[in-house]
Formats: structure tokens, C-alpha cells, sequence
């Protein structure tokens, strides 16, 4: 695919004549914490600080990196410039995956978090995540959210510290979200696949027409999406940050070109949210 970038704007941060203003910004914003204004100077000269600070001034609406440097590079300046949103406690991160010729979730379309960012969310983050995440899903996609809290016990069938979490997790996000389709702890095959949930879960008004899934730890999100991306062949996109006040999103070092202008819409559809 050829795109035309005939109108696009380079910017070069050694010649951008509002460079001095980004180092002063930064170095305001910073100064608390030991940066000083030689600091900022230098640091304003990596692309991940300057591109934010570029979103933060209102320069642009949102960034995408990753392509070519780790996730702690691409958001430690996003949570150090942009800082989380309003009401929000927790960044976190989720993958749209397309699953070709599925008929499970919102016809192949699913929300998975976290599994990007946080490796051991406690029960209240993981509430934190699922709604956060609904709202992210709803917002994207245009469908109702129907949240599974993943586990692998459903409905008590197993007993151990990690149900707990996911248990309590649940009852945190009906307490904070009401309204809602939110339900747990449901194996994977039980929130998804109609005919399993009828046997593990009845009454569940989630089980088996989940499209948002939660993870209850970064192991079990990273692992699932990149085997849903592999062995379903389905189009992973993300990680996409939540809860920055402005969107930066963060590529695998993995991603292909289609990728990239994959994330680069969903960050333009984050802006228009803000």
C-alpha cells in the first residue's frame, strides 16, 4: 500500500523554533523532581519526550511509537508530560483484536486487557481496568461492552488466592459501574462460546457473548493475544494505552506496516473522544 505524504509536516527538533519553549516547559514541570535546565535541554532532544511535549502543547493530537523502542520508552514521557486523565488512577492497555470468520465476541471482535502494561494488577485495579476498558470498547467499536473477568475457575469451580482477586475484582466494578454487563470469574471458553456458558454459567448475563476481556495478570494478556494473533491469524491492534490525558500509543517492536495505520486511526478516534 502507497500512501501519499506529499502534505505531512517534519518537524526537526534541532530547528524548531519553539525548542527553547519545550525545554523551559519541561523543565517547569520537572524541575521538582532534580531536572535541570541543562536536563530538560537534552532530554527534550529525544523524539519520545519532544513528541509528547508536541501533544502536550496542543501541536498534535496524539502520538504512536513503539516500532522501534520499548513501551517503558515510549510512556515515560507521556506519564511524566501528559500525566493520567481526570478521575483516572490507573493507565493500563488493551489489544482490538479482528479474529477472521468468528462468530464469537462482536463477530470476531474483541477487547483484551491488560496485555500490555501492568503485570500484577490488585483486585481494585483490575476493576479499575474493566471499566475503563468498556468504555474504551464502546467508544471504538460503536457496540455495548460485555465484560468477562477471566479466571481459570468459573462460578467457584476452583479455589485459590488468584480466583479471589478476580472475584473481588468483579464485585468492585459492579459496585463502581452499575449498569455495567460485567460478570466473573468465567474460564475463557465459558465467557465466550454460547453452548459452554449454558453448562458453567447460566444465568450469566455475560457468559458466552463476552467481547471485552480482562486478564488478571499481564502474563495471561500478552500470552493470549500474541497466540490469537498467531494461530487464529487475527489483526492485533495495540497495545493502546488508557487513561493518559492525551493518547500515546504504544507499538510491539513485532508490528507490521498495516500495524501502524491500524493504531495511528484508533489514536485519531482517541482525540476526537478527548
Amino acid at each position: 500500500m502507497n500512501a501519499n505524504v506529499d502534505d505531512a509536516i517534519y518537524i526537526d527538533p534541532d530547528n524548531f523554533d519553539r525548542f527553547d519553549e519545550f525545554v523551559n516547559e519541561f523543565y517547569e514541570l520537572r524541575k521538582n523532581k532534580g531536572v535541570t535546565l541543562e536536563d530538560a535541554r537534552k532530554i527534550m532532544k529525544d523524539p519520545m519526550y519532544f513528541g509528547v511535549m508536541l501533544v502536550y502543547k496542543g501541536l498534535a493530537d496524539g502520538m504512536v511509537s513503539g516500532a522501534i523502542h520499548s513501551t517503558a520508552d515510549t510512556l515515560r514521557p507521556a506519564l511524566q508530560i501528559l500525566k493520567t486523565a481526570p478521575g483516572v488512577k490507573l493507565v493500563s492497555s488493551f489489544f482490538i483484536m479482528v479474529v477472521p470468520n468468528c462468530e464469537y465476541g462482536e463477530n470476531g471482535v474483541f477487547l483484551y486487557a491488560d496485555a500490555g502494561l501492568n503485570p500484577n494488577p490488585t483486585a481494585e485495579e483490575l476493576a479499575d481496568i474493566a471499566i475503563t476498558s468498556a468504555k474504551s470498547f464502546e467508544a471504538l467499536v460503536g457496540k455495548t461492552p460485555k465484560v468477562a473477568m477471566l479466571s481459570y475457575s468459573t462460578k467457584g469451580s476452583a479455589k485459590s488466592e488468584m480466583v479471589d482477586k478476580v472475584v473481588e475484582a468483579t464485585r468492585i466494578a459492579k459496585e463502581k459501574a452499575p449498569d455495567l454487563l460485567i460478570d466473573g470469574e468465567l474460564q475463557a471458553d465459558a465467557a465466550i462460546v454460547p453452548s459452554v456458558a449454558k453448562l458453567k454459567a447460566p444465568g450469566s448475563p455475560v457468559a458466552g457473548q463476552a467481547n471485552v476481556l480482562i486478564f488478571p495478570d499481564l502474563d495471561a494478556g500478552n500470552i493470549a493475544y500474541k497466540l490469537t494473533e498467531r494461530l487464529a491469524k487475527a489483526e492485533a491492534y495495540g497495545p493502546i494505552t488508557q487513561g493518559i490525558a492525551k493518547p500515546v500509543n504504544d507499538l510491539s517492536r513485532g508490528c507490521k506496516a498495516e500495524d501502524i495505520v491500524g493504531v495511528i486511526a484508533i489514536t485519531a478516534v482517541q482525540a476526537m473522544m478527548k
